[in-house]
């Protein structure tokens, strides 16, 4: 195609393809092939030769389960990542360095390239019992922390990115009781951070931000941090399943092919682009798809606020107001933001999908509607 052609064109030309082209064909790129699919190949390959920035990949209390999904991507794999695109000098899962070799690559980063280096973490940070409950390793002859080395690392990192929900905004590792004093990335250290949640997240999401990180800089971001490229929309507005939605069809049981709101779907107020980004191979399933509700692992409030994940939004009235369906999830988010309810704010709905709640004995919606009647 055309454009293709130009994009290429000017990735090897004079001048790199400008930050608002790459934000416009991601977009565009998008709903037919992906991210890592479609453009990141030709970037990577028109970046071969040149400097790689140095990363650490740091794990903290966590499942594994970013750099995991990391290594799942296929277009570019983790040999074409860590080759032609940064130079990944340490993550304690796939280093086989270990002890006082793998604290003198750390030592070495700070030392030769402060200012130069990405910190992406991925996991919370426990400050409780003064962070004894994970530990990097052993420097200097003494316990060296997850608090110590985010704060400390942090410092010297040209940019510092919180790689899952439980970096970004605390998720499960930091959930209820939350024994260890677990807390997010951006809560122990003093020093702006790039969010890219999921549970786990996207390869295209972490690909992507290191991406735009290493030839633009930091991406647009929204008001929780997150790059706009990938958490600009709600679930919800790009759902396949929305015309249902529309329609008042909604599904009784998990596996049934219909609109998933009444059985705890939560992508009204999760802001994510899985419905076209897809999982599992890259760009092939995601929850809705595989028949059973977001239960919105993007989201700050996840999983005490997102739980529990099979009952539906909870309905709040606000007297004078309705909203378009298509405006739920930035009407919802405000109001989570206010604190109302213990739980995710819910929403406040007219038209078709008013009606298929009003026929419903309990609900605390169709109530509402049919007291206006």
């Amino acid at each position: 195609m055309r454009w293709r052609v130009e994009f290429i064109f000017g990735l090897l030309g004079v001048k790199m393809l400008s930050r608002k082209d790459f934000s416009r064909l991601v977009k565009k790129l998008l709903p037919t092939s992906g991210l890592s699919a479609a453009i990141l190949p030709e970037l990577i390959t028109a970046a071969k030769g040149k400097a790689r920035p140095p990363v650490m990949w740091l794990e903290t209390n966590t499942c594994t389960g970013d750099i995991l999904s990391l290594l799942n991507s296929l277009d570019p794999g983790l040999r074409g990542i860590i080759t032609d695109l940064i130079d990944l000098r340490y993550d304690n899962l796939l280093m086989a360095a270990e002890g006082d070799m793998a604290m003198a690559v750390l030592d070495d980063m700070m030392e030769r390239s402060s200012g130069e280096y990405i910190l992406a973490v991925e996991g919370t940070i426990p400050t409780g019992a003064n962070g004894r409950f994970s530990v990097i390793g052993r420097r200097q002859g003494k316990m060296w922390t997850s608090l110590e080395a985010v704060r400390e690392l942090a410092k010297g990192a040209r940019h510092v990115v919180a790689m899952g929900t439980c970096a970004a905004f605390g998720g499960p590792y930091a959930a209820a009781p939350n024994p260890t004093g677990g807390r997010p990335v951006p809560e122990v250290i003093d020093k702006p951070v790039i969010n890219v949640p999921g549970c786990p997240a996207h390869p295209d999401w972490m690909i992507g931000t290191l991406a735009h990180l290493i030839w633009y800089g930091e991406p647009e971001l929204d008001a929780r941090r997150r790059p706009t490229l990938f958490y600009g929309e709600t679930i919800h507005n790009l759902c396949q399943r929305r015309h249902y939605f529309d329609s008042g069809i909604f599904a009784q049981n998990p596996g049934e092919p219909w609109c998933m709101y009444r059985i705890g779907c939560k992508g009204p107020v999760t802001f994510a682009d899985c419905p076209y980004r897809e999982w599992n191979g890259e760009h092939l399933s995601w929850p809705v798809k595989a028949n059973t509700p977001c239960i919105g692992c993007t989201s700050p409030e996840f999983p005490d606020g997102t739980a529990p994940f099979f009952e539906h939004l909870p309905d709040v009235a606000l007297p004078g107001i309705t909203v378009n369906a298509n405006r739920v999830g930035v009407v919802t988010a405000a109001l989570t933001a206010l604190g109302i309810g213990s739980h995710l704010a819910g929403s406040v709905l007219t038209g078709r999908l008013s009606r298929a709640y009003g026929k419903q004995p309990g609900s605390v919606l169709g109530r509402v509607f049919r007291r206006k009647k």
